[in-house]
């Protein structure tokens, strides 16, 4: 039983966008036991159907349990679907058009669990669309040592949607006509070594033109091989040397809860989640106006490539930028129509799967687009990634404020006011008129669309998150290393 041996403060373990904590520590058996009862209450669920689900992690069986009876105690209904990852939660959401839960802690280690929340039809729960109510009300439950219980509490009851959920995807992408491909598919022992059988083999229908080769697929929430967080490097190796050993087309890696997909190319390299968001737009835009959609509108987040939308205006669309986040996306993705939407962690959106994102649905775009000619797939991705990226570095900094400051005074001179429109004084760059945008951080930008860099300062840590692209790899290291210079500075 994962009880504490203190009190507990729910604010340790709700972030802006789910719920995290170490076990037994932040997050409990009792905890969340009043979170299931306050999911109920805010969210006026009584006599209503509430989803529950967990992923692999040892904790996640009692976590649901735990719910489910704080929310049949106040008069829910809980439909159990046992292992699932997230976006199966977000999948179940939408057909069935009811709020749910799931218990993941997605990448982070194996000590973590948390929770995923969705209102009925995929509809996200964060903090400024309840989550911290349930927090606050929870909170009260705990503090007062007992969940009161209604006069008709709900029901328990089971359903296994693993094969309607991998019918659902089928039916987004048909893959039946591509091209024989050799996959190799690294789930960390994560979420993916259950769904990836069920989508992408012949496990509950028929096969594919596809052999998947498997690494990880045990069910194990220790994460004993490596970490299941694939936007680290060191944890693509395996991946990256099995597909060049075994002479595959190409690799998908998965995070532990699997709604993040990762592209490895036939030689071992990344595909950039920035190209993997072109090439995904660039069939939705096509499919979209074929269906009679003039514009097509495409979502991408600050941080992506330009190449996005520069690619999603010369098809045809419309391209909306937007902050870093899902509960930011989703609510842009609904309120423009949006057909897809992409993010540079390699989180992407669809229209179809109830404007939530899918790991899988965007794995099954590669694999079609790869499979329906007949380059390999490191000349396919050279088009959509036209520009050079820093990736994302990290700088310790204890103002954050004066060091943009200090880069804006380089950089932007004239812009330091809030102005949106100013000139480089550093160095090579001086005389370079630039343009500056506050959303999600500081974003400088040369007016010639030469260069481009973020600075994001982080909510939860003393980090300067910087991210930047230029023409050529040689700009973009001068940018990069002059700006980080800057921001390293002692003051």
């Amino acid at each position: 039983m994962t009880t504490s041996s203190g009190p507990i403060d729910l604010r340790d373990s709700f972030k802006a966008y789910d719920v995290r904590g170490i076990v037994g520590e932040t997050i409990t058996a009792e905890s969340v036991r009043a979170v299931g009862a306050a999911f109920v209450d805010v969210l006026e669920l009584a006599g209503q159907t509430v989803l529950v689900g967990g992923d692999m992690r040892p904790s996640s069986p009692e976590f649901m349990d735990a719910f489910a009876a704080g929310a049949t105690a106040r008069g829910a209904n809980v439909l159990l679907l046992g292992l699932i990852s997230t976006d199966m939660l977000y999948y179940a959401a939408g057909v069935k058009q009811a709020a749910g839960v799931v218990f993941t802690a997605s990448h982070n280690p194996a000590e973590y669990n948390g929770m995923k929340m969705a209102k009925a039809g995929a509809v996200p729960v964060s903090s400024d669309t309840g989550l911290y109510e349930i927090r606050d009300v929870a909170q009260r439950y705990l503090d007062g040592g007992e969940i009161p219980a209604v006069e008709a509490p709900g029901s328990v009851s089971e359903q296994e949607i693993l094969g309607a959920y991998a019918e659902y995807l089928r039916s987004l992408v048909d893959l039946r006509g591509i091209r024989p491909l050799k996959v190799v598919v690294d789930a960390g022992n994560g979420m993916a070594g259950r769904t990836t059988p069920a989508v992408l083999g012949d496990t509950l229908l028929p096969g594919l033109p596809l052999t998947i080769e498997p690494l990880y697929f045990e069910l194990d929430g220790t994460f004993p091989n490596h970490p299941a967080n694939p936007l680290e490097s060191e944890n693509l190796r395996d991946l990256q040397a099995a597909v060049t050993d075994r002479g595959a087309d190409l690799g998908l890696a998965f995070d532990g809860d699997a709604d993040r997909c990762f592209v490895i190319d036939e030689n071992g390299d990344p595909v950039s989640p920035s190209a993997v968001t072109a090439l995904v737009a660039r069939r939705e835009i096509a499919r979209a106006k074929a269906d009679g959609e003039e514009t097509p509108v495409i979502i991408h987040n600050l941080i992506t490539s330009r190449a996005v939308p520069e690619l999603v205006e010369a098809d045809g669309g419309r391209a909306v930028v937007t902050r870093v986040g899902h509960s930011f996306i989703k609510a842009v993705m609904a309120s423009e129509g949006a057909v897809f939407g992409g993010e540079h962690s390699a989180h992407y959106y669809f229209r179809d799967f109830f404007n939530a994102d899918t790991g899988m649905l965007a794995a099954m775009h590669v694999l079609a687009a790869l499979g329906e000619q007949e380059q390999p797939l490191s000349e396919l991705a050279e088009e959509y990634e036209p520009y050079f990226a820093s990736g994302e570095v990290n700088s310790k900094v204890e103002d954050k404020d004066a060091a943009v400051a200090a880069v804006l005074a380089q950089f932007a001179a004239g812009a330091e006011d809030g102005g949106d429109a100013g000139q480089a004084t550093h160095g090579d760059f001086a005389g370079v008129a630039t343009r500056v945008l506050r959303m999600d951080g500081t974003t400088v930008s040369a007016a010639d669309g030469s260069w481009w860099f973020n600075l994001r300062p982080s909510n939860t840590e003393p980090f300067l998150r910087y991210n930047g692209e230029a023409r050529t790899p040689e700009t973009m290291e001068a940018i990069r290393d002059a700006v980080l210079e800057i921001v390293r500075t002692e003051r």
